[in-house]
C-alpha cells in the first residue's frame, strides 16, 4: 500500500482566519476526514487551535480511503488478534481506536462549549440502512464500544432509519442523522428529535446532555440537477425554456438549504421547543455535508460561503477546508434572499424537474455509495489481515 495522501497544511501568516471567522457567525466548522496520522502527529490539535475546528465526521468512504490508501493501520491489520477476527471485527478495532483518540483530542472543546461542540461521528453499517432493528442494535453497540460522551452515532435518514433515530435519542445517545436531501425528510427528523426529548423529560430523565445534528447534503443536489438540465437541453428547448433551465445551474442546493434553515428556525423557535429548552435541551443543529464543489466552473468554496448562519455546522473536506482558510469570504449568507430561494424551487418545478424524484434518487444512491465503499473496505481489510471474509 502507498501513502500518497497528504494531510492539508496549516496556513501561515497574519490576519483573520476565515475558518475561525465562521465561529463569529455562530457556525461551527467540522472536518469530514479521519486518518491515523492526523490524530497522532498533533495536526488535529493544530486545526483546533489555529482554525477553530470544532468537530469531525467519518463515514465508510473516508475510512476506506484511509485504510486502503496507507499503511497507517498495519499494526492492527498484521496483529495476531486480527487473524482471529472477521473483516468487520478488524475494521471496528481500527475505527474504535481512531474515533476514541479523536474524541479525546476534542474533549476540551466539548467541555469548553458546554457539550455543544467537540463531537466525532462514527456511522452504523450502511448495509443496515433499511433495517430498523439492526440499526438500533448496531448504534447501541457502537455507542458502548467507543465509550466517549462526545461521540455521535450516524444513522441514515431513510424511512426505516427514522424510528431507529427516535429510539436511540430517547435512550440518550448522541445521533448524527446523515444522508438528508429533502426538506420533508428533515422535518420528520426534527420531529423525531423533539419527540424523543419530550419522552425523556416526561420520565424525569436528563435531556441537557443529548446532542444531535441533521446532516443535510448539499453539492450532490446540484450535481444531479445540473445533469438533468444538460439532458433537457440536449433534447431540445425553446429560448425561454433554455433560459429557465440555465438559470437553475448551481442554485438549487443552496436554495433548498436556505429554506430548510427557515424551517429549522420555525421548529426551534416555538413554544414546544421553548418548553424543552427550559429543561436544558439544546437544538438539533443543521449540518451542511457534501460541501466540496464538484463542478470546476463553480467557486471552490461555494457551499461554505453561501451557507453561513447561526446554530449550524459545516463539515468540510480537507481540500475545501484549506481553500476556505486561504480565500473564504464571510457574511451571514444563510438568511439572504429566502424569497429568491422559494422562487428557485418554483422555477425548478416549472422547468419540469421534480425535487422529490431528485431527493429520492439521491438517498438511494447515497446508501449504495456508502455500502459499496464499506464492501471495498471490508474486502481490503479481510485480504490484508488474513481475516475470515
Amino acid at each position: 500500500m502507498t501513502t500518497t495522501t497528504t494531510l492539508p497544511n496549516i496556513a501561515k501568516g497574519e490576519g483573520t482566519n476565515p475558518l475561525k471567522g465562521l465561529l463569529a457567525y455562530g457556525q461551527s466548522p467540522w472536518m469530514d476526514y479521519v486518518r491515523r496520522d492526523l490524530l497522532t502527529s498533533g495536526q488535529l490539535k493544530k486545526y483546533i487551535d489555529n482554525d477553530g475546528l470544532r468537530g469531525m465526521t467519518s463515514n465508510p468512504a473516508i475510512f476506506e480511503k484511509a485504510v486502503t490508501g496507507s499503511n497507517l493501520y498495519a499494526d492492527i491489520l498484521n496483529s495476531p488478534e486480527a487473524k482471529k477476527l472477521d473483516a468487520n471485527g478488524v475494521f471496528e478495532k481500527i475505527a474504535f481506536r481512531d474515533i476514541q483518540d479523536a474524541c479525546d483530542i476534542f474533549r476540551p472543546v466539548y467541555e469548553e462549549t458546554k457539550q455543544r461542540d467537540g463531537y466525532v461521528s462514527i456511522e452504523v453499517s450502511p448495509f443496515l440502512g433499511y433495517d430498523t432493528k439492526a440499526t438500533i442494535d448496531e448504534a447501541r453497540r457502537l455507542w458502548k464500544g467507543v465509550n466517549r460522551p462526545n461521540v455521535m452515532v450516524k444513522i441514515p435518514g431513510t424511512p426505516e432509519g427514522l424510528p431507529a433515530i427516535r429510539q436511540c435519542l430517547e435512550e440518550g445517545l448522541n445521533i448524527n442523522i446523515t444522508l438528508l436531501f429533502a426538506q420533508s425528510a428533515y422535518e420528520k427528523v426534527a420531529e423525531a428529535y423533539l419527540a424523543a426529548l419530550e419522552a425523556r423529560a416526561a420520565k424525569g430523565q436528563d435531556i441537557s446532555h443529548i446532542a444531535s445534528v441533521a446532516s443535510f447534503f448539499v453539492s450532490r443536489i446540484d450535481t444531479l440537477i445540473d445533469g438533468i438540465i444538460d439532458e433537457k437541453l440536449k433534447a431540445g428547448a425553446d429560448a425561454s425554456q433554455k433560459a429557465l433551465l440555465e438559470s437553475l445551474r448551481g442554485k438549487v442546493a443552496i436554495a433548498n438549504a436556505r429554506l430548510t434553515y427557515k424551517k429549522y428556525q420555525e421548529l426551534f423557535g416555538g413554544p414546544r421547543w421553548k418548553a424543552l429548552a427550559a429543561k436544558g435541551a439544546q437544538t438539533q443543529r443543521l449540518l451542511w455535508a457534501s460541501t466540496s464543489t464538484k463542478n470546476p466552473k463553480y467557486r471552490d468554496v461555494l457551499y461554505v460561503e453561501e451557507l453561513i448562519g447561526a446554530d449550524t455546522v459545516d463539515t468540510i473536506p480537507p481540500a475545501t477546508f484549506d481553500a476556505f482558510r486561504d480565500h473564504g469570504r464571510l457574511r451571514p449568507s444563510l438568511t439572504e434572499n429566502v424569497e429568491g430561494a422559494s422562487k428557485t424551487m418554483a422555477d425548478l418545478a416549472k422547468a419540469g424537474i421534480s425535487m422529490k424524484e431528485v431527493t429520492d434518487k439521491l438517498l438511494v444512491d447515497g446508501v449504495k455509495l456508502f455500502s459499496d465503499a464499506f464492501k471495498t473496505l471490508l474486502d481490503a481489510v479481510g485480504k490484508t489481515a488474513g481475516a475470515r471474509a
